[in-house]
């Protein structure tokens, strides 16, 4: 069974751009590792700059061999240069009932 994930990345200092390429970058590895659904992502910025990414793992078993998979190890790492994760409820967004963010449409 799936298991639909939000993330919340908050860039570092003059990493916006970068981060912003590798959350396109995201899905493009863990689809071609098989580890996601075809479900369509979602991403989407907060005011602060931080992108929310919410997309579907295939399982709880694709979750733990993305942490031993040497591709998405090494984009991982890339994310750890380039921003915080955050977790949802440190976005200021997340605590209205309706919270709002730009969205961001990635090809």
């Amino acid at each position: 069974m799936g298991r639909i994930v939000i993330a919340a990345f908050r860039p570092k200092a003059g990493q916006q751009d970068a981060l912003r390429s590798l959350v396109e970058r995201h899905r493009q590895v863990l689809r071609a590792e098989q580890l996601v659904t075809d479900r369509p992502p979602c991403a989407m910025q907060a005011a602060d700059g931080t992108i929310i990414e919410v997309f579907e793992w295939r399982s709880a078993d694709a979750i733990a061999q993305a942490h031993r998979n040497v591709a998405v190890q090494a984009l991982w790492t890339e994310f750890d240069i380039h921003c915080d994760y955050l977790p949802l409820a440190d976005v200021a967004e997340s605590r209205h009932p309706f919270a709002e963010f730009d969205s961001l449409d990635f090809p």
